[in-house]
């Protein structure tokens, strides 16, 4: 397999398992070695006591497509820690978009910038994340 396809493979099983993603209505709409594209509508069910959506749901979304970049080499691989910037709320009925891509990987771990954009493409959120990789395989290659 080649390197795009192995990313699709990993990226498939694990969205397939992923029982959040899936609850939240989030879409991987681009998957490559080391960057991920994923998307999600912000529903009034996400939204918090100001009408906007919540700051864990932009979060989790974020999350979500930094999973699907670092995991794209078919390595089990997770969070080792993140941190979160909000530019601006993220407005009940917008499409987000959550843009991984990977700033640097090592033997075991890789740092990860993650940009959530509203549908205007204005700049909702910045995550940055660091993931430790276990090293067994996501799917047989």
């Amino acid at each position: 397999m080649k390197a795009q396809q192995i990313a699709e493979a990993a990226s498939a099983k694990m969205h397939a398992k992923d029982y959040c993603a899936q609850t939240l209505n989030m879409n991987v709409d681009e998957i490559a070695p080391g960057s991920a594209t994923v998307t999600m509508v912000a529903t009034k069910e996400y939204a918090n006591g100001h009408g906007f959506c919540q700051g864990g749901i932009v979060t989790t979304l974020a999350d979500t497509a930094f999973a699907h970049a670092c995991n794209s080499y078919n390595r089990i691989t997770v969070a080792q820690g993140l941190t979160i910037e909000f530019v601006r709320p993220a407005i009940v009925g917008d499409k987000l978009t959550a843009i991984a891509t990977e700033q640097s990987r090592g033997k075991i771990t890789g740092i990860y910038q993650v940009k959530v954009f509203n549908p205007q493409q204005k700049l909702v959120a910045i995550m940055s994340g660091k993931s430790f990789e276990h090293g067994e395989p996501i799917v047989t290659v």
